[in-house]
């Protein structure tokens, strides 16, 4: 027998699949301003490891946005490889996040614990979203 979806685990859930839809919008942005701006926005210095141009960057975070907005659909509709995806692409925003911690130390604080919540809601309570929506359709059905 099927347990009962936990609404509390699928409001968690349900904030993650959010987030994750925020994120990959923000990135759309972040790319169309990279790509189509005059890239006065973007900080570059001679010590970084990675030097690229401003439309380059953009491309990047513009295809980083669409891989996160089709994570967050698909954790919506109760997709194991969005879930998946979505635990992947947390843990190196977690990493990434602590790298930043001597620059940035509340930001990246911040964007650990995020990325921890949506670790969690993803692997312990993901698959609530998919039973919830599998009864929804049998109901419809």
């Amino acid at each position: 027998m099927e347990r009962e979806p936990n609404e509390y685990a699928m409001g968690w859930a349900i904030f993650t699949g959010i987030m994750i839809l925020m994120s990959g919008v923000w990135w759309l942005i972040v790319g169309f301003v990279a790509l189509f701006g005059d890239g006065s926005i973007f900080v570059s210095g001679p010590d970084w490891a990675f030097k690229m141009t401003a439309p380059t960057w953009g491309v990047i975070h513009m295809l980083l946005g669409v891989v996160l907005v089709a994570a967050g659909v698909g954790i919506f509709r109760g997709a194991a490889w969005a879930r998946t995806l979505g635990v992947i692409l947390a843990v190196i925003g977690a990493i990434v996040a602590f790298v930043w911690l001597p620059y940035f130390p509340l930001w990246a604080v911040l964007h650990i614990a995020m990325s921890v919540t949506v670790i969690w809601a993803l692997t312990v309570h993901g698959r609530d979203l998919a039973v919830a929506g599998e009864r929804a359709e049998r109901s419809r059905g």
